[in-house]
């Protein structure tokens, strides 16, 4: 098999210390942790591959870069590639799906539980000595439920929401959802629409992608719809909770508390509404880390590699 040249525009993103060896045995491979958008023409230069994570390859670049034959993404959206625009230049784009489905549902849960068992405080609790000086052996500071016998919305049925709804059947839950496309709806499961599955649920649970139907999907009102006991989780996309309104409804306790794992604007910036709210015990935030298990973050970069290997069979059987 012959050796392409390849760079990863920003390796960093997958966290991976040093060079990747799976990329470098396929190639004449080059990484950078970052890139910036000056910077992208410059480092793709005659690379016959470039792999992304998030630095944005356009037209601009496509037309810079006369050697670029290969696009893959580092990640399953491919939105930060003008795919369209790559049609028209013969440039293959390539992205990897179902890498991150176990590690998102899990992180999933994890970080309801934080919320629902309110886990900070018992930690803090034992940790101060307050525990050590009880006259009983328990302490019951902050209530907590079961999650059996609740009903748990999910919005968004694609992969990883069926994997959530078989976890949280698992645990007793009930299973309703809402699907954003309208073309999941055979799932075994009951559909909901958006309203109504607001009205109903204790836990709600956003897995759907970002686009023109999904941005501010959860704004004020819907939200006013809510329980005031339930609880909501964005693993999505960001944008799909207008934060502003999320972070009234949580000073205000339209709803109980809130875990996200993604933000409008990544990284979080310093004046957001989110972190200047008052209650922060009812709010969880994880910086965009559910997606990398280290055995997710395998699987990624066994996908490019998989992708990569396949455009190079494909070019050989075409000459």
């Amino acid at each position: 098999m012959r050796k392409p040249s390849i760079v990863f525009l920003d390796a960093g993103t997958v966290g991976i210390k040093g060079k990747i060896r799976t990329f470098d045995e396929l190639g004449i491979y080059t990484q950078y942790d970052i890139t910036i958008p000056g910077e992208t023409i410059g480092r793709i230069a005659d690379n016959e591959i470039v792999i992304t994570n998030k630095v944005i390859i356009g037209r601009e670049v496509m037309d810079a870069c006369s050697g670029l034959k290969l696009v893959c993404i580092a990640a399953t959206g491919t939105n930060n590639v003008d795919v369209h625009y790559a049609r028209e230049k013969s440039i293959t784009v390539k992205n990897v799906t179902g890498y991150s489905t176990d590690s998102v549902a899990q992180s999933a849960f994890s970080m309801l539980f934080y919320l629902m068992h309110s886990s900070y405080y018992y930690d803090a609790y034992v940790k101060s000595g307050e525990y050590s000086h009880s006259r009983i052996f328990t302490h019951h500071g902050r209530e907590f439920n079961e999650i059996s016998g609740k009903t748990f919305g999910i919005i968004g049925m694609g992969a990883i929401g069926k994997r959530v709804a078989e976890i949280a059947a698992a645990f007793g839950s009930r299973i309703v959802y809402y699907s954003t496309s309208g073309k999941n709806r055979n799932t075994g499961y009951e559909h909901l629409d958006l309203p109504d599955l607001l009205k109903v649920s204790d836990i709600i649970s956003i897995h759907c992608p970002l686009n023109e139907n999904t941005k501010d999907l959860i704004d004020s009102e819907h939200l006013s719809l809510m329980k005031p006991s339930a609880y909501l989780l964005n693993l999505g996309r960001g944008g799909i909770v207008n934060e502003t309104d999320l972070a009234h409804a949580l000073d205000n306790d339209v709803i109980a508390g809130a875990a996200l794992d993604v933000m409008t604007q990544e990284p979080i910036p310093a004046d957001s509404p989110l972190t200047g709210i008052s209650r922060k015990h009812k709010l969880f935030i994880t910086p965009h880390i559910a997606w990398a298990s280290i055995e997710a973050r395998k699987r990624l970069i066994e996908g490019i590699a998989g992708n990569i290997r396949e455009y190079l069979k494909t070019e050989v059987s075409s000459q």
